[in-house]
């Protein structure tokens, strides 16, 4: 028996091999390696990424890292641009209590701020540093002015990190790379200026294959755990390693299109503009989900649609985002399902 229709199913012979590639290519590579858990949101899938290499986790929230330390996880990296303010301030003090705790800033203003209310809390921070994405991140010439910042309202700078979100986009993979070598090797040269030794953090899954080793000294992929529809147009993931689907059912047909019942309330509605669709199914690679409402997706196909009641795997545009709709996670492990709770979703503060 399994749960109704929609709910995210896990490969677990999948999940166990992307999760060792991606150890086994840190170690070769002489890189640490910490795992997003935003994507999977799962302490038990936490535990695996830890019991094969990781050094720790990265989170996107205070919440976040919450969840993973109540579930033993020790050391933990909020790689995010905190403005703390006193509730993050108070639980970044508790949790420094029970774990390794390092948060992101990305202005003198902010690791001013950071310092004053943790005053002397063992919390430490990472400089962001923008290396191209042009979300957040300082200016890497900036980095020493943030990291001197951070020191002098008495915060220990670990080191410089940085998110190379523009390798989601076609062709863009390794020049994201690139970018990302250049922007956080100066703004580590300029924090070796100032007699740190800086850790070197990088990586997103698209770019991981156009890191540069001999710049980082950590890596942070996340959706390689599961896959999704973007990885796999952008080429960064086979349909083979793709090991979470969403099983949906057939609930309308007729020629060359069928309705299921898994809309953008478990599918998650995100759609890059290079995408060809909102999902795809993995087990017919021509398809694409062309239409998406709350508890619609329209399928086309130039196979013969399924039959009514009939089953179907879609994999999400963005895995991360269909991940944080459910409440758990149902695993295949040798033809048993076993529920996994997703413990941290929803924890966005």
């Amino acid at each position: 028996m399994h749960p109704p229709t929609p709910f995210l199913r896990v490969d677990r012979e999948r999940l166990d091999a992307n999760i060792d590639r991606v150890a086994a290519w840190a170690d070769g590579h002489g890189l640490a390696l910490r795992p997003h858990a935003k994507t999977h949101k799962t302490p038990e899938i936490a535990r695996l990424q830890l019991a094969a290499g990781a050094v720790g986790l990265t989170v996107a929230t205070v919440g976040e890292a919450e969840v993973f330390v109540e579930h033993g996880a020790e050391d933990v990296f909020v790689a995010y641009p905190l403005w703390v303010d006193d509730d993050r301030a108070r639980r970044l003090r508790a949790l420094a209590e029970r774990a390794t705790v390092a948060i992101g800033v990305d202005s003198v203003e902010a690791a001013e701020r950071a310092g004053r209310l943790l005053a002397e809390a063992p919390v430490a921070a990472l400089v962001e540093v923008d290396s191209g994405h042009h979300r957040s991140g300082a200016p890497a010439p900036r980095a020493a002015d943030v990291a001197r910042a951070a020191l002098d309202a008495g915060l220990a700078v670990r080191g410089v990190f940085s998110f190379p979100g523009h390798s989601y986009a076609p062709e863009g993979r390794a020049a994201a790379g690139r970018d990302e070598a250049r922007a956080l090797g100066d703004a580590a040269e300029l924090l070796r200026a100032e007699d740190m030794d800086p850790v070197v953090s990088g990586g997103s899954t698209p770019s991981l294959d156009a890191s540069d080793p001999s710049v980082l000294t950590e890596s942070r992929p996340g959706v390689y755990v599961f896959g999704d529809a973007q990885q796999w147009e952008l080429g960064s993931c086979s349909p083979d390693d793709i090991a979470l689907t969403c099983h949906a059912t057939v609930v309308s047909r007729r020629p060359g299109r069928f309705v299921l019942d898994a809309g953008s309330k478990a599918l998650g509605a995100d759609r890059a503009a290079w995408a060809s669709g909102f999902g795809r199914l993995l087990d017919d690679p021509d398809a694409r989900v062309v239409q998406l409402s709350e508890h619609h997706a329209v399928v086309e196909s130039p196979s013969p649609a399924p039959a009514l009641g009939a089953t179907v795997r879609v994999v999400p545009n963005h895995v991360c985002n269909a991940v944080n709709l459910a409440d758990e996670l149902w695993v295949d492990d040798a033809g048993a399902l076993v529920r996994w709770a997703v413990a941290a979703r929803g924890r966005n503060a």
